[in-house]
C-alpha cells in the first residue's frame, strides 16, 4: 500500500475494462456485408463444423460472426445484421447473425424458438 507521500508524488492509475463487443461500438447491432462463409471447428472435447462468416461491418471494421442454426443461404456480399452473442466452443467468435434480417433469410417450418431464426408464427 503506497504511503501518503507517495501518492502525493504519483496518484494511483485508473483501471479500465476491456470492452467485450469493441466492434459494435455500444451499439445493440451493427449492419455487415458478408466477404467470406467458411466453417471452422470448436475447442478440444467437441468436434463438428461450425458455420462462421468473416463480415466488414459498415463502420469499416472487419469481425468473423457465428451463422447459428441448420442451413443458411448466405452468400458473399450478402448484407446481414449482427449482435454481440459469443461462441462458447468457437475461440475468437464474438458476433453472431441474426436470422430473418436483409439478405440471411429466416428458417421455414421452424416452429419452437421462432424470435431466434425469424420464423412467422403460422395461423
Amino acid at each position: 500500500m503506497p504511503t501518503f507521500n507517495q501518492l502525493l508524488r504519483k496518484s494511483r492509475s485508473k483501471k479500465f475494462k476491456l470492452k467485450k463487443k469493441p466492434a459494435l461500438e455500444n451499439c445493440p447491432q451493427k449492419k455487415a456485408t458478408c466477404l467470406w462463409v467458411f466453417t471452422m471447428t470448436p475447442r478440444k472435447p467437441n468436434s463438428a463444423l461450425r458455420k462462421v462468416a468473416r463480415l466488414k461491418l459498415f463502420t469499416g471494421k472487419d469481425i468473423t460472426a457465428y451463422i447459428p442454426g441448420e442451413g443458411h443461404n448466405l452468400q458473399r456480399f450478402g448484407d446481414v445484421l449482427v449482435w454481440g452473442g459469443w461462441v462458447k466452443d468457437l475461440p475468437g467468435i464474438k458476433y453472431t447473425i441474426i436470422w430473418g434480417k436483409f439478405d440471411l433469410n429466416s428458417v421455414v417450418n421452424w416452429k419452437q424458438g421462432r424470435s431466434k431464426y425469424g420464423t412467422i408464427k403460422n395461423k
